[in-house]
């Protein structure tokens, strides 16, 4: 079954760590990525850009509006995630478990939801 790993953390506590800080959590998102690619296990994954970059578009009344950044105001952001073909929710949460943003904010596990085929 495949779940996306969605991944919110505090974007700006990179940006507040020193580089020999930030190696060994990088070490670790490749350490777990490998793995999944062993295993076979890992869909697609990507760390996102900052959420400044973002555009959030609205349809009203069959008008199109975009405003810049995100579309709520929180103290975590979707910073990444993680596609995965795992066997259950139980082998999902334990995937989200050893992605180093579980421990310094979180990670939801959802699983897709599958559209009949020609939709």
């Amino acid at each position: 079954m495949e779940y996306m790993l969605l991944l919110y953390s505090d974007e700006t506590l990179a940006q507040r760590m020193k580089p020999e800080e930030l190696g060994p959590i990088f070490a670790e998102f490749g350490a777990v990525t490998g793995d999944l690619q062993r295993k076979g296990q890992l869909k697609h994954s990507s760390p996102l850009q900052p959420t400044p970059t973002a555009t959030t578009v609205r349809v009203r009344d069959g008008k199109r509006m975009a405003t810049d950044g995100p579309f709520a105001e929180t103290k975590e952001q979707l910073g990444g995630y993680y596609i995965v073909d795992v066997k259950d929710l139980d082998e999902a949460m334990a995937v989200a478990a050893r992605i180093p943003t579980s421990r310094f904010g979180c990670v939801e596990v959802r699983p897709i939801m599958r559209m009949p085929e020609g939709r």
